[in-house]
C-alpha cells in the first residue's frame, strides 16, 4: 500500500543514515532513541554494521551496506515513501553519492537535511578515511539546512591544519565563514572554547554567530557527538530555534556524562538524561 499523506497532526518523520555497532551506545543506536523521544518519527538507513565500535575495543567485525542503498530507495520511491529531514553521521565515500540521491528523490516538501560529518576528532581523521575524504564530505554539506562539524572536522572540510586551542572570536568567524561558503545554510560548530573551564558551540545562520557554553567537564566519552546530533535534530524538528536546540543537546551530553558510571568506558548512558530531554520540549 503506498505511503499515506502525513495529518497536520502527524509528527515528522525523519531518516537518519549512519552505522549501526550493536554494541557502543554511538551513531543508530543512539539516534533512534533520541529522535524518538523528541516526539519525532526515526526510520533508520543503516551504512553498515557492525559487531561494536571501533573506539577502544580490541576487535570488530564490519558489514558494509552500500550496496544496499540504491535497492531501498528504489523501494521507498515504489511506494511514494517520503522524509520531513534525512541526518547522516558516519558514512564512507562510495555512499556520498547514493545518499544525496535519496535526499533529493525521497523528500517530502521542505524537508531539512542535517549533516553531522563524522570523520575526525583531535585534529587528525578516524582510521579508515583518507586524506581526500573531508573533500568528499564537503559535497554532503553543501545545500545542507545544519551541518554539525567539531572543530577538527570543520578545518579538514576547508582544507586546513586543525587548531583546537588558542584561537579567539575572528578565527571562529573566519571558520564558520568558510563552512557557509561550502554551502551549508546554517553551521553549528561544537568543541568551541575561549576559557579552559568552559565548552560550547557557535551558532551561525550566515548573517550572526550566537554562543552557548557550559562548564567543561573533566571527562570524555565516545558517543556524546552522536547524542548532540541527534536531540539537536530532534528539537529542531520539534520546533526550537538553532540556538536553543544546540543549549537543549549540550545539556542532554553533559547530563549524560554525568550519568555515566566510571567504569562505563565505551559510552555515556544517555538513557538516563531522555526525561530532561522529554521535560524540555515545547
Amino acid at each position: 500500500m503506498p505511503d499515506q499523506p502525513h495529518s497536520s497532526a502527524s509528527p515528522k518523520r525523519l531518516l537518519t543514515i549512519q552505522d549501526v555497532s550493536c554494541v557502543g551506545q554511538c551513531s543508530a543506536t543512539v539516534a533512534l532513541p533520541l529522535v524518538s523521544a523528541c516526539g519525532v518519527e526515526c526510520a533508520v538507513l543503516p551504512s553498515a554494521v557492525l559487531s561494536n565500535h571501533t573506539g577502544g575495543f580490541p576487535s570488530w567485525t564490519f558489514r558494509d551496506l552500500t550496496d544496499e542503498m540504491p535497492r531501498v530507495e528504489a523501494e521507498w520511491r515504489k511506494q511514494d515513501i517520503r522524509f520531513d529531514a534525512f541526518y547522516t553521521g558516519y558514512v564512507c565515500e562510495p555512499q556520498i553519492d547514493p545518499i544525496l540521491s535519496i535526499m533529493e528523490r525521497c523528500a517530502a516538501p521542505g524537508a531539512l537535511r542535517f549533516v553531522d560529518p563524522a570523520m575526525a576528532d583531535n585534529g587528525r581523521l578516524y582510521t579508515g578515511f583518507g586524506p581526500d575524504f573531508p573533500s568528499k564530505m564537503a559535497r554532503l554539506c553543501k545545500g545542507a539546512d545544519y551541518i554539525l562539524p567539531n572543530l577538527t572536522e570543520a578545518a579538514l572540510l576547508l582544507g586546513r591544519e586543525p587548531v583546537l586551542e588558542g584561537y579567539g572570536e575572528a578565527f571562529v568567524e573566519d571558520t564558520v565563514a568558510g563552512l557557509h561558503a561550502l554551502g551549508a545554510k546554517n553551521v553549528v560548530l561544537t568543541g568551541v572554547s575561549f576559557d579552559p573551564e568552559r565548552l560550547g558551540t557557535a551558532v551561525s545562520d550566515g548573517s550572526s554567530i550566537l554562543y552557548d557554553f557550559n562548564p567543561r567537564l573533566p571527562r570524555m566519552a565516545h558517543g556524546t557527538g552522536d547524542v548532540f546530533a541527534a536531540v539537536f535534530a530532534g528539537a529542531v524538528l520539534r520546533g526550537l530555534s538553532a540556538l536553543d536546540a544546540s543549549a537543549l543537546a549540550a545539556d542532554v551530553v553533559c547530563a549524560s556524562i554525568e550519568a555515566t558510571a566510571e567504569s562505563h568506558w565505551y559510552g555515556v548512558s544517555f538513557e538516563r538524561a531522555i526525561p530532561l530531554l522529554v521535560s524540555r520540549l515545547p
